[in-house]
């Protein structure tokens, strides 16, 4: 029962954090646009796919810089967005990759 709890706690810190993003990015963006997103994630190429195909229906950019010791990757993504709530979309679709920083 407390796992239970623990989850529901976590889920809703999880939602708050959704809410704050919704309105910063309504505040200081102007929709659409391109929009920044930012990951680091294990040196692991099938990790880095699994990025890509979340950003795969819309047109996008991406980058990738190795750590000095070559453990990491970071992976920047420009994508064009419609709206706040299509950049939360795709956050949360990266979220369910285990191992990915989001920035």
């Amino acid at each position: 029962m407390a796992d239970n709890k623990i989850d529901i706690e976590q889920l809703k810190k999880h939602e708050e954090f959704y809410v704050r993003l919704q309105t910063q990015l309504d505040q200081h963006h102007d929709f659409p646009e391109d929009y920044t997103f930012k990951f680091i994630i294990e040196n692991n190429q099938s990790k880095l796919t699994e990025i890509y195909k979340v950003f795969d229906d819309v047109k996008y950019t991406f980058s990738t810089n190795e750590s000095k010791n070559g453990k990491y990757v970071s992976c920047t993504i420009v994508a064009f967005v419609l709206s706040a709530d299509q950049v939360i979309a795709f956050y949360k679709a990266v979220s369910k990759i285990d191992g990915v920083i989001m920035l």
